[in-house]
């Protein structure tokens, strides 16, 4: 007869607890302990070349933004294989696919989503290089991996016959990147079938298995453009010139006071313009990137902007010659994405503490640019995760992942675990 000790009395307790009373930590021990979390992690360290595998595939289908259709119909077909039902590929282009839970119909429901697109334009030779542990390729971090971790955990979970309480609907969505702007996710969560549904988010993307976003960096992103008549640099001197509005805007710009905490930052980054060395430019265009953690912070910096751009233009009116015409700042949104926060006190923050801890690694918590600002700009429970291994020089043509089985799987486990912590696993 084994012997009763402390723990495992405090097991049995635990056991015997109600599944609303447990903590979140209590809840990670109680997913750890049982039959089929094991049996769903020996079904990943098995299947860990096919994880691989997939992750080979989706990353020669090319995605750059605004054309991941192709990536997305293989997604698609793939979620359905792995034993998804509701698979589809919604308006925005989405691919999605659910996991029906023991609840009753309806309820809210938890999203774990992987982002589709890659930064890389159209027509970027993408050819997976292996060496050793090592998998190279444009946009295999960033996020391919986590597409593919995904669909090795519908397997898995469906292996080993895991219920949850919860439905989890499976999403790769489109338009994380660059100027995607968070189309997909601002499509699920706005305009989407499961819109209303939606009760806790985790967001896939990036490698490092103790990283947790839960702060959700804005941006504002405008294009401006400069208009005035031009003319010749030598004959028309005298005439106003949109490079020297230009020029004054920027100045002015790099004049806004911001704070270093909630921190926010500007750049005038990517300009271009005009004719010749030897023409008064009739435009000349600069854009702008604003980022805060704090919408009201970023919201300071934007309306501090509106200010400058139009003035820059109009004392540029006051120093030259508008015989031939006035300069005229055109402003046009290229980004927009909004702040936000998931308080860190929230179970589903505080399960994934619990979740990267109980796996002996330290968690990392902060602040970045995901899917997961959506749902925090809505107040919304949302948060960003890794997928496992390690990775580097994402959105270059030299991205990597190491894919070594060990921490790769360790990786895998930790997201495992949050997930079915949070959708409440039987």
């Amino acid at each position: 007869m084994r012997p009763v000790t402390t723990l495992s009395i405090a097991l049995a307790l635990l056991a015997a607890a109600p599944l609303a009373a447990q903590t979140p930590a209590q809840t990670v021990t109680r997913v750890m302990n049982s039959a089929g979390y094991k049996a769903a992690v020996a079904v990943l360290d098995r299947d860990h070349d096919q994880t691989v595998a997939d992750i080979v595939t989706l990353t020669e289908i090319p995605a750059p933004p605004f054309k991941e259709k192709a990536r997305a119909e293989a997604y698609m077909a793939m979620l359905k294989a792995a034993g998804l039902t509701d698979v589809e590929i919604d308006e925005e282009g989405n691919a999605m696919g659910l996991r029906r839970g023991t609840g009753k119909a309806g309820r809210p429901l938890v999203v774990i989503a992987a982002h589709l697109d890659t930064v890389f334009p159209e027509g970027t030779p993408i050819k997976v290089r292996r060496e050793g542990t090592k998998l190279h390729a444009p946009g295999i971090g960033d996020d391919t991996r986590s597409l593919a971790v995904l669909l090795a955990y519908v397997r898995a979970m469906n292996e080993a016959k895991i219920a949850t309480d919860r439905d989890i609907l499976f999403v790769g969505n489109v338009g994380e990147e660059g100027p995607g702007d968070l189309r997909g996710v601002r499509h699920l969560f706005t305009k989407g079938k499961y819109k209303d549904r939606i009760g806790q988010f985790f967001s896939m993307d990036g490698t490092s298995a103790a990283r947790v976003v839960t702060g959700g960096v804005g941006s504002k992103r405008y294009r401006v453009t400069f208009k005035g008549p031009g003319g010749h640099s030598y004959g028309a001197f005298g005439l106003v010139n949109p490079m020297a509005a230009m020029s004054a805007a920027v100045v002015d710009f790099y004049k806004i006071p911001v704070p270093a905490d909630p921190k926010t930052t500007y750049a005038a980054s990517v300009t271009g313009g005009g004719t010749s060395v030897n023409s008064i430019p009739d435009a000349t265009w600069m854009e702008f990137d604003m980022r805060s953690v704090s919408k009201d912070e970023l919201a300071k910096v934007e309306a501090r902007f509106l200010e400058i751009m139009p003035a820059a233009a109009e004392a540029e009116n006051a120093a030259r010659s508008t015989k031939e015409g006035r300069i005229v700042a055109d402003l046009k949104v290229i980004g927009d994405r909004p702040a936000g926060h998931t308080d860190e006190q929230l179970p589903l923050v505080q399960t994934a503490v619990a979740a990267i801890g109980a796996h002996g690694l330290k968690p990392d918590l902060g602040a970045s640019s995901t899917d997961a600002n959506m749902p925090m700009s809505l107040g919304i429970p949302g948060i960003t995760i890794g997928s496992g291994g390690s990775g580097g020089r994402a959105h270059s043509l030299d991205e990597w992942i190491d894919v070594e089985k060990g921490s790769s799987l360790k990786g895998m486990t930790i997201g495992l675990t949050m997930l079915l912590a949070t959708a409440g696993m039987k």
